[in-house]
């Protein structure tokens, strides 16, 4: 049975009311929350081993730096990496995204060849390819969705062409919720020796992740996303294009040598974490990892099916709401539009009975383009929630709905 109550409990932000309500968190979408032992992680490290990594010979700094690298190892655990080495922090996607558009971009990227990413991506996944192009005066290519709000798959492979060098595609929508097929769209790339580069930053938290079985070449999430702290995340690429790739920026740690001259570089990872890293923040990041694991990710994935499962059938039998993203395929989030009602409306309504959720266009303006809406109601859900904080979800906009459909 799923121990709701024991992970609930462990989340000491879910205990507080809201408005006089107990508090439902319907917005992990955006950011999850925290575990205590992941809070735990970052007071001990300030209190008891906070010293620069890989800068000293004293034993704060040994230990600060041993706690940063073993967090290097549990990344590269979680997510099944052939080698620790290919793994690199960041801030977050965001970064990871844009290292590899700057980096990878440079010496693969040249007038006239071909970038594919699809209708659906979060900002992050296409304003940075659309600076390239730019730059580069290469031309992106659009994968477009149906109806439905699932990708066109008949469309996506007319699109590769020996002009095309790169494959960038979102594994989960954070704003349809659908889970794409990414091993097929890989696949197909592959057989035209296309990189694909999948932004992991949707299906991290719910789903296994496996990068040799998905077979992509690069792979980026935020730990925010996953009940880690802000401002860390990671990049996983296949040292193959890593050793390639000229760093991302310059400064301390991602050296060898330096003279007035010449510098040279340092070897893999330490080629892409110019500067002080945020050390902090990866060991906390590690331990929200080995918190899932501990609870069992495939374990977490069915719970949050259910859930997914159950919405959406109460959802769809409802009056005067239409679901945006129809797909059968579905994880995380779950996004809708009332009849007659803005969804900013319905997010201030929601929040003085304790509910929160996000409202607007989710940093995916081109799905409300398509959709011709201003934003949408969305939902989404993780590892702490439960059938019952969806019933009073349902109890609450059944007695919103009137409000605006008399």
């Amino acid at each position: 049975m799923y121990p709701i109550d024991k992970i609930k409990n462990d989340f000491p932000i879910l205990s507080q009311k809201v408005h006089n309500h107990d508090y439902i968190y319907f917005d992990s979408a955006a950011t999850t929350q925290k575990p205590q032992c992941v809070i735990d992680a970052i007071v001990y490290s300030y209190t008891h081993t906070n010293s620069n990594i890989h800068r000293g010979i004293h034993t704060l700094s040994r230990l600060s730096t041993d706690m940063y690298e073993n967090a290097r190892t549990i990344v590269q655990q979680f997510i099944n990496a052939p080698k620790k080495e290919e793994v690199i922090f960041t801030k977050g996607a965001t970064e990871s995204i844009n290292l590899v558009a700057s980096s990878f971009g440079e010496i693969a990227i040249h007038e006239g060849d071909e970038i594919i990413i699809s209708a659906m991506e979060h900002h992050s996944n296409l304003v940075p390819w659309q600076i390239l192009c730019e730059k580069k005066q290469a031309k992106l290519r659009i994968i477009p969705f149906t109806d439905d709000g699932v990708l066109d798959m008949a469309v996506y492979r007319g699109l590769l062409s020996e002009k095309t060098k790169l494959v960038s595609i979102v594994h989960v929508s954070n704003t349809l919720g659908t889970i794409n097929p990414i091993e097929e769209i890989i696949d197909i790339a592959h057989s035209y020796d296309v990189p694909v580069l999948v932004d992991g930053s949707q299906s991290i938290q719910h789903t296994p992740i496996n990068v040799q079985k998905i077979g992509c070449d690069f792979f980026v999430f935020s730990g925010h996303k996953v009940y880690a702290p802000n401002g860390i995340g990671v990049l996983w690429a296949k040292e193959e294009y890593l050793e390639k790739m000229p760093p991302y920026q310059s400064g301390g740690d991602m050296i060898e040598t330096v003279t007035l001259e010449k510098t040279t570089y340092n070897v893999l990872p330490f080629k892409f974490e110019a500067g002080t890293t945020n050390y902090v923040g990866a060991y906390a990041l590690s331990v929200a990892l080995e918190y899932l694991s501990e609870i069992g990710v495939a374990r977490i994935a069915q719970h949050e099916h259910e859930l997914m499962q159950y919405a959406l059938q109460k959802i769809t039998d409802m009056q005067h709401i239409q679901i945006i993203g129809t797909s059968l395929v579905k994880a995380g989030a779950l996004s809708f539009m009332v009849d007659n009602a803005h969804p900013a409306d319905i997010g201030m309504i929601l929040d003085k009975q304790g509910i929160a959720i996000r409202t607007g266009t989710h940093c995916t303006e081109p799905i409300m383009q398509f959709y011709n809406i201003p934003g949408t109601v969305r939902i989404s859900f993780g590892l702490y929630n439960s059938i019952e904080e969806i019933d009073y979800f349902l109890e609450t906009i059944k007695k919103v709905i009137p409000m605006f459909n008399a």
